[in-house]
């Protein structure tokens, strides 16, 4: 029997940025972004909006999604999830380039009977903007919707919102191009939904940048093609006007109707440490996916529930419980990864891991530097909580200083901190820290390179302690008794914001396992469990 509940925002803590939302029936959908890491897109389920379980990577095969070599904060940018005619249509954009002018945005399609099953080969689009949708008409026709990436040097890059029909029949798009929406006064326009209500096209955007200007907007059109009339109250969403309010950078959302009637929205939003305990206002936890409650007003315009476009922290809604996440401890004795777990670009993971080769274990074949664009041997999980602990137990026998394996705190490239077991002619095997602390060159600070740990044991636990932006790493032979590195590590810099800064990164922190062999022999390293503990939140 359920309850009223409390549910917290985020709903889908730690880097789950873009949501789209779909029900079908009582079951509900969210698709989210998740850029260059593999597989592509996350699809949790819920029946209740309130406990949400990952069910599905639809983008698991090199058909659907090969991301060799795309640059951090590019790959697959925000997914539309629908359902139609008895099948579930998702489109996506695989973006290959980021700085400059241009972007190479290709845009495609695939569908599939069932949520967690095969989907189909994917139908090429295609390449004019980012934030594709498929908006289903009430008389069976189908548009797809992007906006569109204008390089000229005398217009916004965010030229607007582009519609055209899509064939099913012809697997492709038909017809003329329309540009049927410049956007509002805050600029770049992105994240278009289109829905048709009371007799009118609803056209939802993302608009002010990703940043600290994010804000959701509505405009509406008696016709498909409008034009279409922007909300005169402005944005709906948005923590613009408010920099004290723990959730920030409120937009880029879907909206959903449950059975009862009752209207909701989910948007990406992020938690600054600055306003949850720690010193910088830095999201290390990326962008992540909140709900909200919505109602429609005597004007015909949505709204939040309470009146106010700043974010709920809390909501209340029916369900019988509220999942708590514990964390736990990875083992590795089944076929498969645990679906926490992700890598790096590639659709062929047999190239960096394997759950078979070595009985018990994650057998890890060494490859590229760490921060490659191309075969990274780095598997790991979300941060979701600002306190935790990470460990893992590794058993690795380099004989060059090129051949590193260990425990990983990463945002991309040119962002992570890493304890790792490497090799010395004089030392032997020992410990060190490797850090990328933002700098865009890629250089890397050795801060432990004169203080290098033996280690003589075949096995060595190795340990990451986060507090908000403070890291520590710690050592053990036991997994008993721990060891403290002597250096504290800035955790905030794992972040958005920092780096190449606000609107130039997208993901969100990961901590997890890597080995790199720049020998090429690619020498393997065993992991031999992985744990994640959340520490409680403040």
């Amino acid at each position: 029997m359920s309850n009223n509940v409390a549910v917290n925002n985020p709903i889908l803590p730690g880097f789950n940025p873009d949501p789209s939302i779909c029900r079908v029936g009582d079951d509900y959908y969210i698709a989210t972004s998740t850029f260059e890491w593999y597989p592509g897109v996350q699809i949790h389920h819920s029946k209740d909006l309130v406990n949400w379980t990952l069910v599905s990577r639809p983008l698991n095969r090199a058909d659907l999604l090969d991301m060799t070599g795309v640059p951090d904060s590019c790959g697959v940018w925000a997914p539309c999830l629908s359902y139609s005619d008895g099948r579930f249509y998702l489109v996506y954009t695989n973006v290959k380039r980021f700085d400059g002018n241009f972007k190479d945005t290709h845009n495609y399609l695939t569908t599939c009977e069932n949520i967690d099953g095969e989907w189909s080969p994917r139908v090429y689009l295609n390449s004019s903007g980012f934030d594709p949708s498929l908006f289903h008409d009430t008389d069976g026709k189908k548009y797809l919707l992007n906006m569109v990436w204008d390089h000229r040097p005398d217009r916004s890059f965010f030229g607007g919102v582009l519609l055209q029909e899509y064939s099913e029949k012809e697997q492709a798009l038909v017809g003329r191009v329309h540009n049927i929406f410049s956007g509002s006064s805050l600029g770049f326009t992105e994240g278009p939904h289109l829905y048709r209500l009371n007799g009118y096209y609803y056209l939802l955007t993302a608009e002010g940048g990703t940043g600290y200007d994010h804000a959701m907007t509505m405009a509406r059109s008696k016709n498909l093609l409008g034009p279409y009339e922007v909300d005169p109250e402005g944005a709906f969403v948005s923590a613009r006007h408010d920099t004290k309010h723990p959730i920030q950078r409120a937009g880029h959302g879907d909206i959903v109707q449950d059975e009862d009637g009752q209207w909701y929205a989910v948007h990406l939003c992020s938690r600054p440490l600055s306003l949850h305990g720690g010193r910088e206002k830095r999201s290390p936890m990326g962008r992540e996916t909140a709900l909200q409650k919505i109602r429609w007003g005597e004007d015909g315009w949505c709204r939040l529930e309470d009146g106010v476009t700043e974010p709920a922290l809390t909501l209340t809604l029916p369900s019988a419980c509220v999942n708590q996440n514990a964390g736990r401890r990875y083992q590795f004795d089944g076929p498969d990864l645990h679906q926490d777990f992700q890598w790096l670009r590639i659709p062929e993971p047999h190239r960096i891991f394997s759950l078979g080769d070595a009985p018990g274990v994650l057998r890890m074949y060494g490859a590229e530097s760490i921060g490659s664009c191309f075969t990274s041997a780095l598997v790991a999980r979300r941060q979701t909580d600002f306190r935790f602990r990470a460990a893992c137990a590794l058993r690795f026998n380099p004989s060059s200083f090129q051949q590193m394996a260990g425990l990983v705190c990463y945002y991309n490239a040119h962002k992570f901190h890493y304890l790792y077991l490497g090799w010395d002619d004089a030392v032997g095997r020992y410990l060190g820290v490797m850090s990328c602390e933002g700098k865009q060159s890629l250089e890397v600070r050795f801060p432990l390179w004169d203080k290098k740990i033996p280690v003589t044991t075949d096995t060595v636990h190795l340990r990451a302690e986060v507090n908000y932006d403070l890291l520590l790493f710690s050592w053990s032979e036991t997994g008993e008794t721990w060891t403290s590195l002597p250096i504290e590590l800035d955790f905030s810099l794992l972040s958005d914001e920092a780096g190449k800064g606000e609107g130039a990164n997208f993901t969100g922190a990961f901590i997890g396992m890597a080995c790199q062999d720049l020998t090429g022999q690619r020498q393997n390293a065993d992991f031999e469990y992985f744990e994640y503990r959340p520490e409680g939140n403040a």
